[in-house]
């Protein structure tokens, strides 16, 4: 009986590598906020959002190491001492899905480690999306030394009544960054996003409407950045 021969060299992948002839969809890596974690209704149902509006071969979640542990939970560390899980994590991820577009997203302190690890050289990122990035920090200074450091561009979805990001001061960084980058606001929102049920009223809209729209828009800026790679 002859025996089959080993593929070529460059039909070889690994056993944790995905099989995808498709490369043009993207992978995104999804980072929670500080306050809770990854299965999160918010991030469930943001993670379902995101791969289905950019046709994303996945969207990896994770839990940071001081939440993912059992028994009571610690508080966040500064955003610098995640950055290496994170990308740790990124890398895991790249490996799995060879030549996709890399996508980083994230809720609040996610979304500013995310701009933290696009910034590393080793790591191709595509775009960084922030949901309801934190700008102020603890003691109300605006925080936007990670925001002009950022080299790939960028798409910022925002609650107007966000307290930890005033729409003025955002608008000023935005500004004075490097890469593309776009504001979607949404009227009402806080820092997640909710809308009082009064203000929807008034606008004779609905929470998921709203949400709709703003994943449209990140739609939108995805595509056209991919379109330009």
């Amino acid at each position: 009986m002859a025996s089959s021969s080993p593929p070529p060299p460059s039909k070889r992948r690994r056993k944790d590598q995905t099989v995808d002839d498709d490369t043009s969809s993207p992978v995104v890596v999804f980072a929670h906020g500080a306050g809770a974690p990854s299965s999160s209704d918010w991030m469930i149902k943001w993670k379902d959002m995101l791969k289905k509006a950019l046709n994303a071969v996945e969207v990896v979640t994770f839990d940071y190491p001081y939440i993912s542990g059992g028994g009571k939970r610690k508080p966040p560390p500064k955003a610098e001492k995640l950055v290496e899980f994170h990308t740790d994590v990124v890398k895991d991820t790249v490996a799995k899905f060879p030549g996709h577009p890399l996508i980083l997203a994230g809720k609040s302190m996610g979304s500013r480690v995310s701009c933290m690890v696009a910034g590393k050289e080793d790591i191709a990122v595509s775009a960084v999306i922030c949901l309801g990035y934190p700008l102020k920090g603890m003691k109300g200074a605006v925080r936007d030394e990670t925001l002009l450091q950022v080299t790939v561009p960028v798409m910022f979805v925002q609650g107007s009544k966000d307290g930890l990001c005033p729409l003025e001061k955002l608008e000023a960084v935005l500004k004075k960054m490097k890469p593309m980058n776009e504001l979607h606001v949404i009227d009402g929102g806080d820092h997640s996003f909710k809308i009082a049920k009064k203000h929807l009223q008034i606008n004779e809209s609905t929470q998921d409407e709203v949400e709709d729209l703003a994943v449209q828009s990140i739609a939108e800026f995805i595509s056209t950045t991919l379109g330009e790679r």
